[in-house]
This record gives structure tokens, sequence and C-alpha cells, in this order.
């Protein structure tokens, strides 16, 4: 008896009782995801059966067109309500776990339920994964305050959440828990990484048995990528982050240009391609979605240059529209989609040239979709890990790690930052200064050698409230802060806040340099 009492007493619990944990949590999320994605699927076959029915048939368009509206009306409703569950939910999930952000779970859950199957189910060019990502960690937080788990110990569970959502939405739970870990919260403890990991597992178990072992996007092609001609992957990962900058400036810029050229309010920008996908279901139905079946459908046939030109244009543009929108939905596969079809147009184009042989065509649709978007996406080893899940396939690994960090380093040097993370700053920034309210000024404020502010990422401090990080002043140049700027000495940090809080304000900010309580480490 004395030795089981000095056993239990030696036994540290913490880690496996946060991996049971984070089974239920993925077991629950997993269940969510695949009816989510279920419904999505159903949705998007009987849509293209309306838009069979339409040709040669009047009647049925104006049906078509009716429900379209009829979803608008309903997605306006559940955004005006809830405006956190517009777009993909990632950069919420991400400030979440930050600490900068709180959000009641089930407010969150069943509107992006509804929303989202309702909006991807009818064809836009959306991602289910960055919904299905909001909707797990929406249960963790869920079961957080139902097991009445709080701050750190929430987080974890919200974090494990996330990973499953990711792993449900495409049979990856090696890749979701890498997502969480590189892209959305930026921690790589054995607690948080174990926990994200079971989750992610039991997931993945759910979904398998909704959809089978097969992987979401299962290709294969004939012949491993000769090293010879391993310039190809360079070539290709420069010309994938150079179109991966472009990706991140229109898309980013896409709610001021709604803004500028409609009179709808925010929430209700979600009717313009809702009344625009008939067009595409009209004459192209089957390119309605995400884009796994065209992915999977350029291992069947491959069209010409110009038609895979054509293609890319038309998703690229309607995909920025949907998501632009508010509507919610992702961009993780639409990102996925448009790096296949910039690595099909790059191989048809050297093997018109004869510099590539036509069999190595589908390696660099392959390689494409990981390093479009490790480039977009500044996160490397979440592109290989997924790719190497979806399709099923470990003989591609060097070339997917040679593509993606060209692309990855390609968009650093041209100044890009991982989308999500600028989604969530931009969404911060609007929420900041909405808050603040009447005549706002500048604080001007010194960094010097030995403050506690040196050496700190900006995302590390605690900055008092109704304040917003401009910019940082370094030398000549002007610095726009994100989460993982670095504070050096000698900077000088320009922050906005109301004038009538001026003083306060710049006194709480020379208190803090010198307050580690005060600095989340």
């Amino acid at each position: 008896m004395l030795t089981v009492r000095k056993l239990r007493a030696t036994l540290d619990t913490t880690h496996v009782s946060y991996i049971f944990k984070g089974l239920l949590v993925g077991l629950i999320a997993g269940l969510g995801v695949s009816l989510f994605r279920l419904l999505i699927e159903e949705s998007l076959r009987g849509w293209r059966f309306l838009y069979g029915r339409a040709h040669g048939n009047g009647w049925w368009l104006v049906l078509i067109v009716a429900l379209l509206v009829l979803i608008g009306v309903i997605n306006v409703v559940l955004i005006k309500q809830q405006p956190h569950i517009m777009g993909s939910g990632i950069p919420e999930v991400e400030a979440q776990l930050e600490g900068s952000l709180q959000l009641h779970w089930w407010s969150i859950l069943w509107r992006k339920f509804v929303g989202g199957v309702l909006a991807i189910g009818a064809g836009l060019f959306l991602g289910r994964e960055g919904p299905s990502i909001q909707l797990g960690s929406s249960i963790g937080e869920g079961f957080a305050a139902l097991t009445k788990e709080k701050g750190t110990d929430a987080r974890v569970l919200i974090a494990a959440g996330a990973a499953s959502g990711l792993s449900a939405a495409f049979n990856a739970p090696m890749a979701g828990t890498m997502f969480v870990l590189e892209e959305v919260y930026h921690n790589f403890s054995p607690l948080v990484w174990m926990t994200a990991l079971s989750g992610a597992v039991g997931a993945n178990f759910v979904s398998s048995n909704f959809f089978g072992l097969t992987p979401v996007l299962h290709l294969e092609y004939a012949d491993n990528f000769p090293l010879a001609l391993y310039w190809h992957l360079i070539l290709l990962g420069i010309f994938l982050g150079v179109m991966g900058i472009v990706y991140q400036r229109i898309l980013l810029y896409m709610p001021k240009l709604y803004e500028k050229i409609g009179k709808l309010p925010r929430y209700a920008d979600g009717i313009v391609p809702l009344l625009l996908v008939t067009i595409v279901g009209y004459y192209w139905p089957q390119t309605l979605g995400g884009g796994n079946g065209l992915i999977l459908s350029l291992a069947q046939q491959q069209p010409a240059a110009l038609v895979v030109f054509g293609l890319f244009s038309l998703r690229f543009i309607f995909s920025m529209i949907s998501y632009g929108s508010g509507l919610p939905g992702g961009i993780f596969l639409p990102i996925l989609t448009l790096g296949a079809l910039l690595g099909d147009f790059y191989a048809v184009i050297m093997v018109n040239l004869h510099l590539l042989p036509k069999a190595l065509i589908l390696n660099l649709v392959i390689v494409a979709m990981a390093g479009y978007f490790a480039g977009i996406g500044k996160a490397p080893f979440t592109a290989i890990l997924l790719i190497t899940e979806m399709v099923g396939n470990l003989s591609h690994l060097m070339p997917l790690a040679v593509v993606s960090l060209t692309a990855y380093l390609v968009v650093d040097l041209l100044g890009g930052a991982p989308i999500y993370e600028s989604l969530a700053a931009k969404m911060t920034l609007d929420q900041k200064l909405a808050k603040l309210t009447g005549r706002n000024d500048r604080i001007e404020i010194p960094v010097f050698e030995g403050t506690r502010f040196v050496g700190l990422q900006v995302r590390d401090v605690e900055w008092p409230t109704n304040t917003l990080l401009m910019s940082i002043h370094r030398g000549s140049r002007e610095v726009i802060p994100k989460g993982d700027t670095e504070i050096l000495a000698g900077d000088t940090l320009v922050i906005l806040t109301d004038h009538n809080q001026r003083a306060q304000v710049k006194k709480e900010i020379i208190a803090l340099s010198q307050q580690p309580d005060r600095v989340r480490i």
C-alpha cells in the first residue's frame, strides 16, 4: 500500500491528462468537421445538378438566383450577429491564442457551421479548412469551459481543437499539428504539441471513418524528379514566390476595394459573389468549390498552356472576390489549387520548349502546391507535411523542400509576411481604431539599451488598452510592426492613442518597460 502511494506521488500525470483531453477534443471536433465537410460536398453536387438543369430552362436559373439571394440574406443576418465568423476564422484563432481576442465559442460554432455550409456549398471559390480550424478551436474552447480550464490551459485545448479541425478537413494529422505550432500558436512546448497531436489523430480517425483512407489528393506519377533537372525546382520556386507576393497584396486590399466600389455595408458584401457565381456555375460548373476536383483532373488530362492560364485567372480573380466579401470560407484549398495550376502552367511551357519531359508535369503540379502555400503562408514545414499527407507519397520530399524553401525566401526578400498573421494584425488594427474615439494623438517612445523592451517581439508586450503601435522608427527607416517584429535598442515606438489619454498612456508605457510582470514571455 505504501509503495502504491509513493508511486502515485512520484508520477507526473500532467502530460497524460492533456493527451486524454486533446483526444476527446479531437474526437468531438472530428465529428463536427466531418459533418461540415460532408454537407459541403453534398451541397456542391446539388448545385451542379441545378446548373445542369438550367441549360435550356430559364425557370431553373430563376430558382438558382432566388436560392443564392436567400443564402446571402441568411449570411447577412449571421455575420451581423457575429462578425467574427467572417472569412476563414484563422486570424481570430491566432488572436485568441495570443490573448488579444475573447470569443464566445457557441456563438461562433453554430453560425460558422451554417454560414460556411451555405457559402462554400454554393460553389464559391472558398476552402473548408479555415472554417474547420475555427470550428475545431470553438469546440476546444467549449470543452475548456465545460472542464473549467482557464488561461494557458484553455489555450492549449483551443490549439488542440484547431489542429483537429485541419486534420479532419484534409485527413492530415501531422500537418494539422504543425500548422498550429508553426503558423497559429507559435509555441513548440511539449504540452502544446502533444495535446494538439492527440487531438489531430483523434479527429483523423473519425474523418477516416466518414471518407475512407484514400488521401484527399491522391495523385500518382510515373517517375521521381531527376537530380539533373533540379534547376527547374529553383525557377519554379522563384515564380511561385513572386506570384505569392501578388496574392498577398491583392487579398489584403480586397476589403478596401469592396468599400470603395460598393455601397453595401460590410456584412452584406457576400451578396456580390453569390450573384456572380451563377455565371461560373452556368458555364463552368465543374470548377465550382475549393478546387480539389480540378487538381485531381490534372492527373487525368493535360490542358494546353493557354487553358491552364485561363483557369488560373478565373480562380484567382473569383477567389479574391469570394474571400474579400467576408463570407465564411477559407483560402487554404484555393491557394493549393492556384499553386497546382501555376506548376502545371510552368511545366507545360517547359515541355513545349523541350526543356522538360512530359512525364514530369504532374511532379511539378504536386510540388507547386506546397511551394505556393509555403510562400503565401510562410509555413514551409506545414506545406511539406500537408502535401505529403494529402497526396500520400513520401518520394517527393526533397523536391517539396527545395521549392517550398525557395518560394519562402523570395516572399521574405520581397517583404511578405505570413498571410494569416497579416490578416490577424489587420483585424486587430480595425478593432483598435474603432475603439479610439475623439481626436487621436501620436506618442513617440525611445527604446534605450537596458530597458525590458529590448529583444522582445511586439506580440510579447501587453500594450495598454486603447493604444495602437503604428510604426517603429529604426534609424532612417520606418518599420511596420508585425507580431514577430523584434524591438531593438535605439528604436522609436510610434503609438496612437486618444488625445485625452496621451499623458497617462505615455506614463504607462514607460513604466511597462521597467516591469517584467506586465510583459508576456
